[in-house]
């Protein structure tokens, strides 16, 4: 009798998409393109296309300094959860609403 202590995986390997980086950052069942960085002050956003299988994503990874005052930092900590939900909102759950430019209210508006 024979017993196997860690099971067998299988992945299918997949072809490289058009876009990613065909390096060492994909994987067997995974493809990456290359990062796009963002930075503003001393923040930095980072984001990366992936496919993986059937399924493509946005992979993001933010970087923000936070004030050393306590009460700050968590103010801070709660205005990026709410802009971090509209943002999945937008690009997400109403996908139309980043499609055109909308109503600009401040073009073409005289000071007061």
């Amino acid at each position: 009798m024979t017993t196997r202590t860690m099971a067998r995986l299988t992945r299918i390997a997949t072809q490289h998409t058009q876009w990613c980086a065909q390096d060492h950052t994909c994987g067997i069942d995974t493809h990456r393109a290359r990062p796009v960085v963002t930075a503003r002050g001393s923040g930095r956003a980072v984001m990366t296309r992936t496919r993986a299988a059937d399924v493509e994503y946005a992979e993001v990874v933010i970087r923000i300094p936070l004030h050393r005052n306590g009460n700050t930092a968590r103010g801070q900590l709660a205005t990026l959860l709410r802009l971090l939900g509209e943002l999945l909102d937008a690009v997400i759950v109403r996908p139309h609403v980043l499609t055109g430019r909308g109503e600009r209210f401040a073009i073409g508006r005289r000071a007061a």
